[in-house]
């Protein structure tokens, strides 16, 4: 066994309707002027006003910065820090998705210290502590709530990270009732990006361990046995449960064994066409798995009972070719757009976005097949008709 390092969140509460009574684990980390932060859309859709409420009536002074927008730009980060700083307050609170969560992060970090955020973007730059940080999700996907990483979008089409175990919060707090109302759309997209945390964690070629080893098979049993259902019909509690799990499982384990070559071809579909990450990862994850399959299909073999749902026989090869068709079947079944032709994506832009995806090094190292340029056109171009 090589040797490992495997850090996490300090508490997962699993606990439905916990939300509620965040103001006790406010006081639990000291807390006594606290900053929620969330999105507008969550506002108005009155998934967060009742947390807000139960928060005040317990007698915290609350600050509330509700500006948060998908793939937050640090102009909303540094407004969020801010605000927080003339309240003067003395720990962070996110409710919501995984950009409220990573801007959560980054806004803990930067009133604990003196850097600047431009300094923190990297791997192991942050040089200060935070203040205690509660993350609260309320979709099934990003699994922001327990990994040590904020990412940041710099530019037209850039993005940057911040990567610390600093990042990791005091703690997760799984409540399922609040992911309730989530959209069919955004519980598959939100889904299959957990499911892509799983398998890219099992696969990884670097900090792969037996603890995320197992984070990564519970959670695709979780999320892979669950979707179907949350998706049709999304006031199931124990679907919406068992996907919220799933996902922080997957989180736990991707956190440790870094993602690769999916979520590397994925981002570049975000920057240039502002298609939702979840979405990204999904349609690129078929033709990546058939890239990878000459060198893991020993690997994907194991986990293709688990996909499949069902017994599958014969060699590690058949055994794959069987997994990536029921994740093909799993996208068409949550009724996800199997092509890049069907997400609008122009054919024309397939090399802009190869050469877009090389510059993702930091996650390509980590991808059990070496990819170049040209492998990374390919994977485009099979991904941008080849579907069922």
């Amino acid at each position: 066994m090589q040797p490992f390092t495997f850090n996490t969140v300090g508490q997962i509460v699993n606990v439905p309707g916990s939300a509620l009574t965040l103001a006790d684990y406010c006081r639990r980390l000291g807390m006594r002027r606290p900053l929620l932060v969330t999105d507008p859309g969550l506002m108005s859709i009155g998934l967060v006003p009742p947390v807000i409420a139960a928060i005040e009536a317990s007698g915290l002074p609350l600050t509330v910065f509700d500006q948060v927008r998908e793939d937050p730009p640090e102009e909303t980060v540094l407004a969020a820090r801010d605000l927080a700083a003339e309240a003067g307050v003395d720990g962070v609170v996110a409710v919501g998705g995984g950009s409220s969560m990573d801007v959560a992060k980054v806004v803990a970090t930067l009133l604990a210290g003196d850097q600047s955020l431009a300094d923190m973007y990297g791997v192991d730059l942050v040089t200060g502590g935070r203040l205690p940080l509660i993350l609260v999700p309320t979709t099934a996907g990003t699994g922001s709530e327990v990994t040590p990483v904020a990412v940041v979008t710099t530019g037209a089409t850039t993005k940057a990270g911040v990567s610390s175990t600093v990042l990791l919060p005091d703690i997760a707090i799984l409540d399922a009732d609040l992911t309730l109302g989530l959209p069919p759309a955004v519980t598959a997209m939100t889904g299959v990006d957990a499911m892509v945390h799983a398998i890219e964690a099992y696969t990884s070629r670097h900090k792969k361990n037996p603890v995320s080893d197992n984070l990564a098979r519970q959670a695709l049993k979780l999320l892979g046995g669950n979707i179907r259902t949350a998706v049709s019909n999304g006031t199931d509690r124990e679907a919406r449960a068992n996907m919220l799990l799933g996902a922080t499982l997957a989180g736990q384990a991707f956190a440790n064994a870094p993602v690769a070559a999916v979520h590397a071809l994925a981002y570049p579909l975000g920057g240039h066409y502002h298609i939702p990450h979840g979405l990204s990862n999904s349609l690129v994850l078929p033709s990546v798995l058939a890239f990878n399959a000459s060198e893991a299909a020993e690997l994907y073999a194991e986990l293709a009972e688990i996909i499949v749902g069902e017994p599958v026989s014969g060699s590690a090869e058949a055994k794959t070719d069987a997994m990536i068709s029921a994740v093909r079947k799993l996208i068409n079944d949550v009724q996800l757009p199997a092509t890049l032709e069907q997400a609008k994506v122009k054919e024309s832009d397939l090399e802009m976005l190869a050469q877009d995806a090389m510059l993702q090094q930091r996650l390509l190292i980590n991808n059990p097949r070496e990819v170049a340029y040209d492998d990374a056109l390919s994977i485009y171009r099979a991904a941008y008709r080849e579907s069922l």
